[in-house]
């Protein structure tokens, strides 16, 4: 406990400075992370990267203004430094009458998000699972040509906030990860397969599951063609799903909607959606990548139902936008790093699963398209929802996936792609901290040749 003590020391001492320089409000945000990074290919360390940053950011309150530093520093000096430039800062920023800080009451969610298994395996054991993954990737099938990135990472990270209202936190958490890219050839066609397993518990990651996944994917799309344009059922796997919930998330934030920059403003409590889709975000979700007990300003994360069942309920705010809202915050307070203030963010978010198993899903399916890969999901506009991206995946037929196609491209609205889902599957998967089940869309049009 004793780096706990040093970290909340140095945070409970800028609070105080700032005060005692002029400031009505501060707040002290410490973190100190480190992170392990390694890639193998042709089972050789092809790089290994082992990166530790720690510093403060200090966030102070004046007449309404808002001033904000940061330092690496924090030694008396250091703190001291910051301080006076915050409050600097602070006379250079326009009055707002919703800065505010959230004070202390509400206790935290217990998690279990430090696993001490991370730090114990060996750099070595480390390497040998990611050079497994690779292995079992050739093993699957001869045509596995290239293991363009067979990767292991880990973090871990201590975050302290304190500010002047009383609120006094701090957590530990952890997390490990690793992801396989691979392409499979024949003649002269070539696919691309990958996979990943990202999870807060060591001995929990699956190195032969990824292996084989990642080749897998790769495999099946083997001797892909074309197909002419259609109108049919359109079945995104969790991956791809995954991808188009994106595409929302920046909207669901209140700070988005009270920008004028979120196609979901001014229809809370409308349907946006189909009664299939049921959105959560939830920052206290057991086994979540980036659980924790409180978000970046020090407020208790929880499960917040954005869209139940078609209908639009809730957005998420830190304590700003709530201040600006009348209502509470949701504890989506997020900050990449003691460099930045709090903005708007998602964290474990996800679309519920369903009750249909996937198996079902498909064979209800007379002419459709499993939708594995997606081109040009970054071309997106998130803001009025309109997408055209390329897509390949395997053909439907009578119930049955046959072959593998590609060159085709879907287009529309992410409202509308929504509001067509007709099942949803019982299979939710997350990729990192965002997550779905497989989605069948009723019927899309399929461009094609």
């Amino acid at each position: 406990m004793e780096k706990e003590g040093i970290l909340l020391g140095a945070a409970e001492n800028a609070v105080s400075k700032a005060k005692s320089m002029g400031a009505q409000l501060a707040e002290a945000y410490i973190s100190s992370t480190k992170e392990l990074n390694i890639d193998i290919r042709e089972a050789r360390v092809e790089t290994m990267k082992l990166a530790e940053e720690q510093g403060l950011g200090l966030r102070v309150m004046c007449d309404g203004r808002t001033g904000f530093s940061f330092s690496t520093d924090l030694s008396p000096h250091g703190i001291e430094e910051a301080a006076r430039q915050a409050l600097a800062n602070c006379e250079k920023t326009a009055a707002e009458p919703y800065n505010t800080l959230p004070a202390p009451g509400r206790g935290y969610p217990g998690l279990d998000i430090f696993d001490p298994a991370i730090r114990e395996a060996t750099v070595e054991q480390k390497i040998e699972m990611a050079k497994y993954m690779e292995q079992v990737a050739r093993a699957y099938d001869p045509r596995v040509k290239i293991i363009e990135s067979s990767a292991y990472q880990d973090g871990e990270s201590l975050v302290t906030v304190v500010n002047s209202l009383g609120l006094s936190a701090i957590y530990k958490g952890s997390y490990c990860g690793i992801y396989l890219a691979l392409a499979a050839a024949e003649g002269d066609d070539n696919q691309t397969g990958f996979s990943m397993d990202f999870s807060l518990k060591y001995n929990s990651l699956n190195p032969e599951k990824v292996g084989r996944e990642a080749a897998q994917r790769a495999v099946r799309m083997l001797g892909s063609l074309p197909v002419t344009t259609r109108k049919a059922a359109v079945v995104l796997e969790p991956y791809v799903a995954t991808g188009f919930l994106g595409l929302i998330s920046a909207a669901l934030t209140a700070d988005a909607v009270q920008k004028g920059r979120s196609l979901f403003a001014g229809k809370k409590g409308s349907l946006v959606a189909s009664n299939k889709v049921t959105v959560i975000d939830d920052g206290a979700l057991a086994g979540g990548i980036v659980s924790a007990p409180f978000d970046g300003e020090g407020v208790p994360t929880a499960r917040t139902l954005l869209i139940e069942k078609g209908m639009l309920v809730q957005y998420l705010h830190n304590t700003y936008t709530a201040a600006k809202d009348g209502v509470s915050s949701t504890g989506n307070g997020v900050r990449g790093s003691f460099k930045g203030t709090p903005e708007v963010g998602v964290t474990n978010f996800f679309l519920e699963a369903g009750l249909t198993p996937v198996e079902e899903l498909i064979k209800e399916v007379k002419n459709g398209l499993y939708v594995t890969e997606v081109m040009g999901m970054h071309t997106a506009n998130p803001i009025s929802g309109d997408f055209s991206v390329g897509v390949a995946g395997l053909l439907i037929e009578n119930g049955e996936i046959t072959r593998p196609v590609r060159g085709m491209a879907l287009g529309g609205n992410i409202i509308e792609l929504i509001a067509g889902v007709d099942t949803v599957g019982n299979d939710l998967q997350f990729f990192g901290s965002r997550g779905s089940p497989t989605v069948r869309i009723a019927e899309m049009t399929i461009s094609g040749q």
